[in-house]
C-alpha cells in the first residue's frame, strides 16, 4: 500500500479541522447541567486512571533534561492531577456565561434590542509542555459550548493522549460528539495548518515560549489572543514593611520558578540597601536563588548573600528567568521605580510593596500591566485563584480580554432584534 505523502496528511488534517468545525454545531443549546455532568465525570475519570496518565507522563519526562525550565511544567504526580480534577470540578460548578443578556433596550420605533453572549465556535490553544493545560482547554471550552483543538508540543505528547482518549471517553458515554475535541499532530510543522484555518477556526491562543507566541502572532490568518511572556518586577519601596517584602518576595519568586507569574526582578529603592540581605535571605538559604545585582545591590549583598552571586549584565533586566535565578535593580525613588518598569515590562504582573497609600495609588495607577498588585505575591496571577475555575491563558494584550481568562473571555456576543413587521422606511 502506497504511503501517504506530505500533501495527503495535510489535507487529511484540514479535513479533521473541518469534522471540529461541524461537530462545534452540536453544542448549540447544550444545557449547563449536561456540561457540568461531562466535566465531573471527566474529573473522576482521570483520579481513577491516575497510574495511566503518570505512566504516560514518565514518558514524556524521559525524553526532557531535568533542568530544562520546561520540566517542572510537564511534570505531573498524583496530587498534581487532583489539582486538575479539582479544577474540572470548579469549572462545572461556575455558571455558564453562554445566553447571558449584556445589554436590551427598545428603540422609539419598537424594535427590541438584546445583546447577547455566544460561544466562539473552535477554538485553538498552541502550548508547549503544560498537561494541565489540555484539561483547562476542553473545560473551558465545553462549558462555553466551544470546540478544540489542542496544538500541544512534542514535549508532552503521550500525556496528552491519553487526556484526550480520557475525554472522547466521557463524551461518548454522554452521547456527544467526540469530535468537538481535536489533538493535533505535535510537530512545529503542523502549526501552518491550524494558524491558516479561514473560516475553519475562530480563534488561535498560543501558551508557551516568546519564539512559539511571536511564531502564531507572525503567521497567523485567523484571529489570535497572545498570552505574553511574564517578566515580572516586584517594587519595594523605602516605606516598605520589611516582614511583608521578604514574604512576599520569597513567595512571588521561589513558589513555583517555571511559570509566567513567578518574580523575575527585584527593583528596591536605595534606602533598604541595608537590609537587603535579611530581604533575600531564605532565597538564599532555602532555595539557593542566583541573583544578578547592580552595583549598588552587588555591594550591599557582598559577603551576606549565601548563594551565587553575580553582577548584573544589561541582559539580565527584561528576562523572564524560569528557574531559581533573578536580578536586583536599585532605584532612589518611585519615578525610577516605574520608569524601569516601564522599559522592560511585558505588560503581565507588576507589584509594589509600600506602606503609603500615595505610594501605591500612584503604582496602581502608572503601571500598564494586566495585573498591578500591592503587598501581595504576584503569584496570584491564575484564573483558579481570580475565582474563575481555571483559565486558558493570561493575555498581555488589550482587544477582547486581558489578563486571565475563562469562561466569559471564551464567548462573542450577537445582536437579537424582535420586531412585529417593522420594515425601515425605503430611501
Amino acid at each position: 500500500m502506497k504511503s501517504p505523502t506530505a500533501d495527503d496528511r495535510h489535507h487529511q488534517l484540514r479535513e479533521r479541522l473541518i469534522e471540529t468545525r461541524e461537530a462545534a454545531r452540536s453544542l448549540i443549546g447544550l444545557g449547563p447541567d449536561a456540561t457540568a455532568a461531562v466535566l465531573n465525570d471527566l474529573a473522576d475519570r482521570i483520579t481513577a486512571a491516575t497510574p495511566e496518565i503518570l505512566e504516560a507522563n514518565l514518558r514524556d519526562l524521559s525524553r526532557m533534561a531535568e533542568d530544562d525550565p520546561k520540566f517542572d511544567r510537564l511534570l505531573l504526580d498524583p496530587g498534581r492531577i487532583e489539582a486538575i480534577a479539582g479544577d474540572l470540578r470548579n469549572v462545572a460548578a461556575l455558571p455558564s456565561p453562554i445566553g447571558e443578556v449584556l445589554e436590551r433596550h427598545t428603540l422609539d420605533n419598537g424594535l427590541e434590542l438584546s445583546k447577547v453572549r455566544v460561544p466562539m465556535g473552535v477554538i485553538a490553544v498552541i502550548f508547549e509542555s503544560r498537561p494541565n493545560v489540555t484539561f483547562d482547554v476542553f473545560a473551558l471550552c465545553l462549558r462555553t459550548q466551544n470546540a478544540c483543538v489542542l496544538k500541544g508540543s512534542r514535549d508532552a505528547h503521550d500525556t496528552n493522549t491519553v487526556a484526550v482518549r480520557l475525554m472522547h471517553e466521557v463524551l461518548a458515554a454522554h452521547g456527544l460528539d467526540q469530535r468537538v475535541v481535536l489533538l493535533a499532530p505535535p510537530e512545529r510543522e503542523w502549526l501552518p495548518d491550524i494558524l491558516q484555518a479561514v473560516d475553519i477556526i475562530d480563534l488561535a491562543i498560543p501558551r508557551g515560549s516568546r519564539g512559539l507566541i511571536d511564531f502564531v502572532r507572525d503567521n497567523a490568518r485567523i484571529p489570535v489572543i497572545e498570552t505574553g511572556a511574564g517578566i515580572v518586577h516586584t517594587y519595594v519601596d523605602a516605606s516598605a514593611d520589611p516582614d511583608k517584602a521578604e514574604s512576599i518576595i520569597t513567595n512571588a519568586k521561589a513558589r513555583r520558578v517555571s511559570v509566567c507569574n513567578a518574580l523575575d526582578t527585584l527593583v528596591l529603592h536605595r534606602d533598604l540597601l541595608p537590609g537587603l540581605p535579611r530581604l533575600l535571605h531564605r532565597l538564599g538559604t532555602e532555595y539557593e536563588v542566583e541573583v544578578f545585582a547592580d552595583d549598588e545591590a552587588h555591594a550591599a549583598l557582598q559577603g551576606h548573600y549565601p548563594a551565587r552571586l553575580n553582577r548584573a549584565e544589561p541582559a539580565h533586566f527584561g528576562q523572564e528567568f524560569l528557574a531559581y535565578r533573578m536580578s536586583v535593580k536599585t532605584v532612589a525613588n518611585l519615578d525610577e521605580a516605574l520608569e524601569h518598569i516601564h522599559q522592560y515590562s511585558s505588560k503581565h504582573s507588576e507589584a509594589v510593596v509600600a506602606e503609603d497609600p500615595a505610594v501605591i495609588e500612584r503604582f496602581l495607577d502608572r503601571v500598564d500591566a494586566a495585573a498591578v498588585y500591592a503587598n501581595t505575591s504576584t503569584a496570584f496571577t491564575d484564573g483558579a485563584q481570580f475565582g474563575m475555575g481555571a483559565e486558558i491563558g493570561i493575555s498581555t494584550q488589550k482587544l477582547h480580554a486581558r489578563g486571565p481568562m475563562a469562561l466569559p473571555e471564551l464567548t462573542s456576543y450577537k445582536w437579537v432584534v424582535r420586531g412585529d413587521g417593522h420594515v425601515r422606511p425605503m430611501s
